[in-house]
């Protein structure tokens, strides 16, 4: 199943009594923006519990095309996002039954 921006502001909502949806919208938002601003400016982001999201940069590699194997491509250097999983949350998926 997966879950939407808008299925967030939903939920959130609805455990927030006080709140409109367009009230958490702009808050859903707001950390969404704050996230990608300081992930572009190369800073660590770090939610207890959830988990870590750094820029990494991957080495320039070559790469083959599956249609044409004897041909091989360059892949250029670039920047990636990497999360790595908090300890809470690595507990409630560890215990989650696929």
């Amino acid at each position: 199943m997966s879950v939407t921006k808008r299925d967030i502001v939903i939920a959130v909502t609805e455990k927030q009594l006080n709140m409109t949806q367009e009230a958490v919208n702009k808050i859903v938002n707001a950390v969404i923006e704050e996230l990608v601003d300081q992930l572009s400016k190369g800073n660590r982001v770090e939610i207890r519990g959830f988990g870590n999201f750094e820029i990494q940069k991957r080495k320039s590699r070559i790469g083959r095309n599956p249609n044409k194997p004897q041909e091989t491509v360059v892949i250029p250097e670039r920047n990636v996002v990497k999360f790595k999983t908090g300890k809470q949350l690595q507990e409630n998926i560890t215990k989650l039954k696929v």
